[in-house]
């Protein structure tokens, strides 16, 4: 089963996503800008092999839950997410806080 819905940080609208697979849940969080999303993420694929596209993206792992996803510590960042002020050990919550105030600036 697949589940889309609203999700609010501070009343800063986000899409929390989660697919549910044999065995385990895939969980994204994500605006026009970026996601978060569990531990199913290849960070390195995005920095590395995929770097010219410039990924705004952070996993973390150990969740099972969507509330759990936003209040974890990310474990991994794109690099292009460092550029966004993202960094490992911040919430999913504070990262995803931080694209929706650059995506503010741009307005």
């Amino acid at each position: 089963m697949i589940s889309i819905k609203p999700v609010f940080i501070e009343d800063i609208p986000f899409t929390a996503i989660r697919v549910e697979l044999p065995k385990t849940n895939l969980l994204i969080v994500s605006n026009d800008t970026g996601y978060i999303m569990c531990g199913a993420l290849d960070v390195d694929l995005l920095s590395e092999k995929l770097a010219e596209r410039k990924v705004i993206a952070a996993r973390a792992v150990g969740v099972k839950t969507i509330e759990q996803l936003l209040e974890a510590p990310l474990e991994k960042v794109t690099n292009a997410s460092r550029e966004k002020g993202w960094q490992e050990g911040m919430t999913g919550k504070e990262a995803l806080l931080k694209i929706a105030e650059l995506d503010e600036r741009k307005k």
